[in-house]
């Protein structure tokens, strides 16, 4: 049977309404038994159906998985208490070893890492039945992928983690933990055995999966990984082999890039995708942006809904960007209410702001004040009027970036002033080039502390990139903000309790 690329996004969007949030990875059943039932290896035209279900588990993350994730930084807060207070403690760097969603998110990553391994088994099955060994090996790079980002994100988070060899869940309890650094090594040798099977084009260009991982996918992990190693060299080289491709460009509409016009963008290297197919009721496939929003807002749609505003641009960030004259970013960036906009002009510093600080977006929705924050996200932020008409969810039919060229280029200026080399873009260039997108001047020269805050302004808010960053360089003094006091002991969260008690290489 030929799947065409209307067959595949229908079995895609359809897979989604399939999976859950939370599982315990030793009570659930094998993953990998989900495709081998009455599967008929031989009708090679369905060997993509395993690695479309490995993308639609990839796509379904619990809520709870960024924040977990991307809360600890001096970029970002917490929204105040509430019903997850413990993820409060989490912002102030007071872990509970027993809160919910630290669990939650160790299940969902291992739980998909586990899927990722049952696809490239019943790929194996089918390339062994006489299907195609080249998009066999292609198929299995694009899991290997995706497996490969699950486990950078659970390694920045924990540390030493258990590395999966196959998709047998109770292979945890033989298994020896590996060290931070093996992770990430691990992760980089595994990215070169996927990097040549793999599409050399931009994912928005692909016509089997759209917005599928791509060559630059991996390169993007792999130089990721060497960073947390500080192999500068080596993100240097994979970071110039993007660049070098042509295929990605920086969205001039930075403010768009995070809404609507940012789905599958031609910045964007990687990004999970959501959609409501154009209708205005019935079948929506949508991340939970509740998260991020604000409590309390006067819609320019009337109906379109609210958040919960559990996650708040810091005073801290809001300061930094005033102070280097930034409006591109912060406008994009912060969503003001009033009682916010008082409390800065209480410093002295701010007591006159720029005219254009206000709780009224651009787009026009009103921001209005509510308890639990003082801000809120406005790259997780939708305008109301770009919502299908109908539907009223917060953020709904909005996709989550994930890495994006920005951030490439970044890391690549990044790795030059750590001392490697590249004939293919300065480090002046890189920077200055996110400058000019942001109505910022360009440098005359440009050094590590330089292009660490042109990180922190551009990349804020965005998967915790700020604290691994600050982390990795040993900065822990701009994590110690606000009250808070980050050492290194704090670097990674407790395993949750109940996986020490299910795993007996944790108890250790």
């Amino acid at each position: 049977m030929k799947l065409t690329k209307q067959f595949i996004t229908l079995t895609l969007l359809a897979l989604l309404t399939l999976v859950t949030s939370c599982h315990d990875l030793l009570d659930e059943p094998t993953e990998g038994k989900v495709f081998t039932e009455q599967t008929d290896y031989t009708d090679a035209g369905n060997m993509i159906l395993p690695l479309v279900g490995a993308y639609a588990e990839f796509y379904t993350r619990g809520w709870e998985d960024f924040p977990v994730i991307s809360v600890r930084g001096d970029d970002v807060n917490a929204g105040g208490l509430g019903d997850q207070q413990d993820f409060w403690e989490e912002d102030k760097y007071n872990y509970n070893k027993d809160f919910w969603m630290f669990n939650s998110v160790w299940q969902n990553l291992y739980k998909d890492i586990f899927y990722c391994h049952s696809a490239m088994e019943q790929v194996d099955l089918y390339v062994k039945a006489g299907a195609s060994t080249s998009l066999g090996e292609q198929y299995k790079a694009e899991a290997m992928t995706l497996r490969a980002y699950m486990l950078l994100q659970l390694s920045r988070v924990w540390g030493d983690i258990l590395i999966p060899a196959s998709s047998d869940p109770s292979m945890l309890l033989i298994t020896d933990l590996s060290t931070k650094d093996e992770v990430m090594q691990h992760i980089s040798d595994q990215m070169d055995l996927a990097i040549p099977n793999l599409p050399a084009m931009h994912p928005n260009k692909r016509t089997d999966i759209k917005g599928g991982v791509t060559k630059f996918t991996a390169l993007a992990i792999k130089a990721l990984a060497n960073l947390e190693l500080k192999n500068y060299q080596a993100v240097a080289d994979a970071t110039s082999q993007i660049i070098s491709s042509g295929e990605f460009s920086l969205e001039p509409d930075f403010y768009n890039l995070f809404k609507i016009k940012g789905k599958l963008n031609n910045e964007n290297l990687f990004e999970l995708q959501y959609s409501d197919l154009g209708l205005g009721s019935g079948t929506n496939f949508s991340y939970l942006y509740a998260f991020f929003g604000p409590q309390n807002w006067t819609p320019k749609v009337t109906g379109a809904g609210s958040g919960w505003g559990f996650y708040e641009p810091s005073m801290k960030y809001i300061k930094f960007m005033l102070d280097r004259g930034e409006t591109t970013r912060l406008q994009t960036s912060v969503l003001f209410t009033n009682r916010g906009i008082a409390e800065i002009k209480k410093d002295p510093a701010y007591a006159t702001l720029p005219d254009w600080i206000s709780n009224r977006t651009q787009s026009g929705d009103l921001i209005s004040d509510y308890a639990r924050a003082l801000f809120a996200s406005g790259k997780h932020y939708l305008p109301s009027d770009q919502l299908t008409p109908g539907r009223t969810d917060y953020g709904t039919n909005k996709n989550f970036t994930i890495i994006r060229y920005a951030e490439i280029l970044l890391m690549h200026a990044e790795a030059l002033t750590q001392g490697a080399t590249s004939s293919t873009m300065s480090a002046l260039d890189a920077v200055n080039a996110v400058r000019a997108r942001a109505n910022m001047a360009g440098l005359s020269s440009v050094n590590n502390n330089q292009v660490m805050d042109e990180k922190f302004a551009e990349l804020a808010m965005e998967w915790g990139i700020r604290y691994y960053d600050m982390v990795r360089l040993e900065r822990y003094n701009e994590l110690s903000y606000d009250g808070r006091t980050f050492t290194a002991e704090k670097t990674f969260l407790p395993y949750p309790q109940i996986q020490v008690d299910l795993l007996p290489v944790l108890k250790k």
